[in-house]
């Protein structure tokens, strides 16, 4: 199934400048895999190993799946999935 995926203008570079891009899965790690085989080299910045990176924050639809089930949390064709990389200041 195919979901809508929203690319940070910091990954953008590996997406072909695409802010919005597709990928197919039925949960939120076979859409990773989905989009490294789309894009190559995505999945490294987005993950370490088998977890993401403590600094990335992927929402669908609008949830945080860090409360919905994490890289397992099971998506749907009408589902978009947000990644956000955590801002720091001072």
């Amino acid at each position: 199934m195919t979901i809508v995926v929203y690319i940070p203008t910091i990954l953008r570079s590996l997406t072909n400048e695409q802010k919005r891009v597709e990928a197919d899965g039925t949960n939120v790690l076979a859409i990773i895999d989905d989009l490294e085989r789309q894009y190559p080299g995505i999945k490294p910045r987005l993950m370490l190993h088998d977890k993401l990176h403590r600094f990335i924050n992927l929402y669908v639809n609008d949830n945080d799946i860090r409360f919905s089930g994490e890289l397992e949390t099971k998506v749907k064709s009408d589902d978009t999935i947000m990644i956000l990389p955590a801002v720091a200041g001072g």
